[in-house]
């Protein structure tokens, strides 16, 4: 039964858009926020998308666009203030368009990462962003929170491989920018503008996406190294001898090994208790086998102390084998259940000097540490939990002052808060805190210019102004 207000707008809604408002549309992965909705809306075409947001416009109600709703601080739902409409892209799935030659792909917004690569494959090209989620992960929200992944090292974050949008703006116009072009310099770069402003300026429809040819072959290891400054010293050494074939270089801790032996005992570990890991992927041309160029990194790298032990995989089942390790270390992270969890990123020469100080200044907190992620791009995942015979609860009144002292040692060390996640809901206060009062000026004056209403995702990003 729609109150009032509810029935009004969707008498301004085209025909058979609405949907019904079923859980799936209020529920974020991590479970901290349970969203709300007055509508469920899922247009069909840009069209249909642009008629929603000009009658939400006319109706002062706000919006909150939906993709696959994996994104993880909470953007995706706006649990208090007056109900959205949820505007769901679930609908706006279709290939528009694939030049193999051009290296360049066109997706609605709702097609899933999955199946951009899939259409990218069934040409002979890759398109490189790789996430966990991509089974469900739309195109749209990649973009909306610029995305970044386990090969944003070699291939940049979505935003770099994004050549034109189609978005609409906050009044229900549509901006037409899917160009396909390397090279356009005429003015301001509007693209780049919605592309990680999680849909607080508009709503992204449909993207033209930058492909690349693949490698003609591939080749991943699991390596052991003593500490955390000789992974950046090996990333360094790897770099050089690949010439530029450093796909993905990822940094596992030993406490994430043990809560996988923990939680998921059935995940085969190559490198069981081994203090600190690195997983590598290389891709190299034809003519360069990886197994070769990587058994030579490997006794380089032994010879220099860099590396205790490493194993090479022999076959694409056992890469395969590798990387499933890496992408259940989340999933053994929730089992296990986090205080606080942070996604940062710092400059390399940074990193080794903050995981040595955070965790001498969190050890008389008594938690666990699980420090792991995207080593060669700078982004760690650094989360916290319990100590065994402890539960989370039991740290109730410490997690914001716990959070808030990783965060300001990142910060000292010109780092960033929020690496590849956004700022969605959850970070809005750090924003605030530590972000440069003359850029969140900038955002606020761009906010007000572009989103008078205030309509487009309320709350997120930028705290909503004062009634």
């Amino acid at each position: 039964m729609l109150n009032p207000a509810d029935d009004a707008l969707a008498a301004l809604l085209p025909d058979g858009v609405l949907r019904p408002i079923t859980p799936v549309y209020l529920e974020e992965p991590r479970g901290r926020y349970r969203g709300q909705a007055g509508l469920v809306a899922a247009p069909r075409s840009t069209e249909e998308a642009a008629a929603i947001v000009r009658a939400c416009a006319q109706a002062r109600v706000g919006i909150v666009a939906r993709g696959g709703g994996t994104g993880l601080v909470s953007g995706q739902v706006m649990p208090e203030g007056p109900a959205p409409l949820i505007l769901s892209l679930e609908r706006m799935t279709a290939l528009r368009g694939l030049w193999p030659e051009e290296n360049v792909l066109v997706a609605e917004a709702g097609m899933t990462l999955q199946a951009v690569r899939d259409a990218a494959d069934g040409a002979g090209r890759l398109f490189p962003l790789s996430l966990a989620s991509q089974g469900t992960a739309a195109i749209g929200g990649c973009l909306a929170t610029n995305a970044g992944g386990v090969t944003a090292l070699r291939h940049g974050t979505a935003r770099a491989l994004c050549l034109g949008i189609e978005a609409v703006l906050p009044d229900g116009r549509v901006l037409r920018d899917l160009k396909r072009l390397r090279k356009d310099n005429t003015g301001y770069d509007l693209r780049d503008l919605l592309i990680g402003a999680e849909g607080t300026l508009g709503i992204i429809t449909a993207a033209s996406l930058r492909l690349v040819v693949p490698p003609a072959a591939t080749g991943v290891a699991m390596l052991q190294v003593p500490s955390p400054q000789a992974a950046l010293t090996l990333l360094s050494l790897a770099e050089g001898r690949m010439a530029g074939g450093v796909t993905s270089f990822e940094l596992i801790s030993g406490q994430g090994l043990a809560f996988l032996s923990q939680t998921l005992p059935q995940i085969r570990q190559p490198l069981p208790g081994a203090p600190w890991s690195v997983l590598l992927e290389v891709g190299l041309p034809e003519g360069l086998p990886p197994q070769t160029a990587l058994e030579a990194l490997l006794v380089d790298a032994m010879e220099r102390g860099l590396v205790q032990d490493g194993v090479i995989a022999q076959s694409g089942q056992q890469a395969a084998e590798f990387w499933n390790l890496r992408e259940h270390l989340p999933q053994a992270n929730r089992l296990i259940g986090a205080i606080a969890s942070h996604d940062i990123s710092l400059p390399l020469s940074e990193i080794a000097g903050f995981i040595d100080a955070a965790g001498a200044a969190l050890a008389p907190h008594d938690v666990r540490i699980n420090c792991f992620g995207h080593l060669g791009d700078g982004n760690l995942h650094y989360n916290l939990f319990p100590v065994a015979g402890r539960a989370r609860g039991d740290y109730d009144g410490q997690r914001k002052a716990l959070s808030r002292m990783v965060h300001q040692m990142v910060m000292d060390r010109g780092g960033s808060f929020s690496a590849e996640h956004g700022v969605g809901r959850l970070k809005v206060a750090e924003l605030e805190e530590w972000g440069d009062p003359v850029r969140l000026a900038a955002m606020r004056a761009i906010k007000a210019v572009l989103d008078p209403l205030g309509i487009m995702n309320p709350g997120a990003v930028l705290s909503q102004a004062p009634a």
